[in-house]
């Protein structure tokens, strides 16, 4: 049986879809840039969290960017345009966007709030939709779209989120998609098993693309990650059967399994000092990908792209 309930946590107002059979439970954070706060699967009497977030609201206000926008959506851009500055149409935008050493990051509505605007109980699966309406307020992005996301429970331990980005202003837009979920197992990555569906790393300066891809095969196959750093974009190959990426633990046998669609045909992965979670993000375009254009979309007026990816915590 499936169900839908809503509680106040720690400051948080988190909605929680739950499969009571089985125990899986996701909770989520609509006020809180539509945050992914948990996805918590039963392993006989006790429980494992495989999603890194915040502790509280409190933690979250103060320090959402400085602790890596754990679990938020990533829009209208994700990653880094450098100086907030790009061109669009012919024309010059500055983003009034805080900057990050130097350049804005992760879009513009990681901290805004999203509200409730459908929820939906089946007897196989338990979904919430999240609305957002963007006007238009920085005037580096004065194009007005609607953000919707869908998060959808399902058997087996399976989480598929799906984000529907509609243009409802009178010209075309630049848009890019991403999430920024960090994964954890409960110690440090460095025991855990990767593996991923990509031979091709963009090459950066700066932690922005040249425009080179370089050859990349390290994880292949699964591999321990060990003391292996990364903050890369990889190029997916949807010439492989799905999933796109697993991450194992191999001391308990649980694997989370990671199946974008083509919408996302990059994963920025990036591992952060403490090494305590990953962070495995779907993206539609690599980071400044409103200067350079790889993966961007130009959406006409009334216009909508949709971008879906699914979560999946499997014991092998």
């Amino acid at each position: 049986m499936f169900a839908i309930e809503k509680h106040q946590q720690n400051g948080f107002d988190k909605v929680f879809l739950t499969h009571h059979t089985t125990g899986t439970t996701v909770a989520v954070v609509p006020g809180c840039g539509a945050m992914l706060h948990a996805f918590i699967v039963q392993d006989g009497d006790d429980s494992i969290n495989i999603i890194d977030s915040y502790t509280g609201k409190e933690e979250f206000d103060e320090k959402a960017e400085a602790n890596g926008f754990k679990g938020l959506k990533l829009s209208p851009f994700p990653c880094r345009i450098p100086n907030g500055t790009y061109r669009f149409n012919g024309r010059q935008y500055q983003l009034n966007h805080s900057l990050q050493h130097g350049s804005a990051i992760h879009g513009l509505l990681y901290k805004q709030p999203f509200r409730l605007v459908q929820e939906q109980v089946l007897g196989n699966s338990a979904h919430v939709s999240l609305l957002h309406e963007y006007k238009g307020d920085d005037a580096g992005y004065p194009f007005s779209y609607n953000c919707i996301v869908e998060y959808h429970l399902e058997e087996n331990n399976t989480l598929s989120i799906t984000t529907t980005i509609k243009n409802t202003g009178i010209s075309a837009l630049p848009i890019a998609d991403g999430w920024h979920p960090y994964f954890t197992f409960g110690g440090k990555v460095n025991d855990l098993e990767l593996q991923f569906c990509s031979r091709e790393v963009l090459e950066f300066i700066d932690l922005i693309p040249t425009g080179k891809i370089l050859p990349y095969t390290t994880f292949t196959s699964p591999a321990r990650i060990g003391e292996t750093a990364l903050d890369n974009s990889f190029v997916l190959d949807f010439s492989k059967a799905q999933p796109m990426c697993i991450l194992r633990d191999p001391a308990t046998g649980w694997q989370l399994e990671i199946r974008p669609d083509n919408s996302y045909p990059y994963l920025q992965i990036y591992i952060p000092p403490h090494r305590n979670s990953i962070a495995i993000e779907n993206l539609s375009a690599p980071p400044d990908s409103f200067n350079n254009g790889i993966g961007l979309i130009t959406l006409a007026a009334g216009a909508s792209a949709r971008f879906s990816t699914q979560y999946a915590i499997r014991k092998v």
